[in-house]
């Protein structure tokens, strides 16, 4: 059943049906609504962005072009270099536009960065849990890890991972096609992001909360579950290595991925698995900027200042460049 009009002044974004009115259109608020932060932030998270791409960007290339970096550990952070890439810039441009005008965003885009949003956040779960067992299998058994980890295995937990994110977007999305908008058209954040369209809803949010429980709750909490017996089972060989040398390699292998994990498990939970009492939206949008924005930025510094392979690549190109 449709809202009526209790304003005139909502008309904007919305196309009269009789009576009623559906939205059409939506207006972001953005990360702030202090118009002194507005160019700052602009620049800042222009800043931001651009070391995102060209970050992940390279770390890609390095990747591609370094034969001796295409091992499993180096396939999946491939992947996950591009995951980054493509969610942060789903994300970065429609925010950066609101820093400087208002931001309006018409129902079927909205629709679609929710879709796209979701899709490549279900693979960055599934892909860091793949990463996870792959660092287990490293340590705990390193006389299979070729024989574990084989070029088919990787292909299927890749594809397994874009599969999880098909359905888990299709699901969101889907469900989120069934609500009807109608008067409110403001939304209180810098992207479309669930929590904030089920508060604007004139219909029952019911099987979407539900949904979100289940998907995030299958994206989530199994993958947190899978990563902690892992790495409960990685700390355990190393402590029973003798060498402080070897403890002290076996660590470094795992400590990029830890620090990863814990960024982007920490927020996720924080935002979608708490209690939604009403003027959370703001702390919702502190807390999606961590493994929206900071994570994609981060994460190709975190792999390659940790770790040797890539920088001793990073070396060599650099060499070849300085003789050429």
């Amino acid at each position: 059943m449709l809202c009526t009009f209790q304003n005139p002044k909502n008309i904007t974004g919305t196309m009269a049906a009789g009576n009623d009115s559906l939205v059409t259109q939506f207006i972001l608020l953005g990360l702030t609504q202090q118009p002194e932060l507005q160019l700052p932030l602009f620049f800042i998270f222009l800043g931001i962005y651009v070391v995102t791409v060209m970050g992940n960007m390279g770390l890609i290339i390095l990747i591609g072009l370094k034969p001796h970096l295409h091992t499993p550990m180096y396939y999946f952070l491939f992947n996950l270099s591009f995951i980054d890439l493509c969610y942060s810039s789903v994300i970065m441009p429609r925010m950066l536009i609101g820093f400087v005008k208002q931001n309006t965003i018409s129902y079927e885009e909205c629709m679609a960065q929710l879709c796209f949003f979701s899709f490549f956040v279900i693979d960055e779960c599934c892909i860091l849990t793949s990463m996870a067992y792959d660092r287990y299998v490293a340590i705990c058994r390193p006389l299979l890890y070729k024989a574990i980890m084989s070029h088919q295995v990787c292909l299927m937990l890749m594809a397994g991972t874009y599969a999880m994110g098909f359905v888990g977007a299709m699901a969101h999305t889907g469900c989120m096609l069934r609500l009807t908008f109608c008067d409110g058209n403001i939304i209180n954040h810098y992207m479309c992001d669930i929590p904030p369209l089920l508060q604007l809803s004139c219909t029952s949010t019911y099987v979407n909360e539900l949904v979100v429980f289940i998907v995030v709750g299958i994206n989530v909490i199994m993958p947190s579950l899978t990563i902690t017996i892992s790495y409960i089972l990685i700390v355990s060989n190393i402590l029973r290595i003798r060498s402080t040398e070897g403890r002290s390699k076996a660590f470094s292998t795992c400590s990029s991925h830890i620090v990863t994990v814990s960024l982007f498990f920490g927020a996720s939970a924080f935002m979608y698995l708490k209690p939604s009492p009403a003027g959370s939206l703001d702390q919702d949008k502190v807390s999606t900027v961590f493994y929206t924005i900071v994570g994609p930025m981060m994460n190709p510094f975190i792999y390659s200042l940790r770790n040797k392979d890539v920088k001793i690549a990073l070396s060599k190109t650099f060499k070849k460049r300085e003789f050429s």
